[in-house]
């Protein structure tokens, strides 16, 4: 699997160890990449695994929550993340 390294720019690419974090990676690429990069992602974990790994996650940023709902055709508040960002709203702002 070749991704954007630049998805990856904290940790040593060349060295990630693609099955042991594969959630982490999967997450990551939703996040940072672009649509070849969850291309990609899709193809080597398969598709079970990716949903797995998006419905679990505690963070997705909220913008592409909306991206992974839709990629694996599952309602946001189906996710893992949505249901924590729900139970610990921020401040309002004034």
């Amino acid at each position: 699997m070749k991704l954007d390294k630049k998805i990856f720019w904290d940790v040593d690419y060349d060295n990630l160890d693609w099955e042991k974090y594969a959630h982490w990676v999967i997450v990551r690429v939703f996040e940072r990449g672009d649509v070849d990069d969850i291309r990609q992602v899709r193809r080597h974990y398969g598709d079970d695994e990716v949903k797995t790994a998006l419905l679990n996650a505690k963070h997705i940023r909220y913008n592409r929550l909306h991206l992974a709902a839709a990629v694996i055709d599952e309602p946001i508040n189906n996710f893992r993340c949505y249901s924590l960002q729900q139970s610990t709203p921020e401040h309002l702002r004034f």
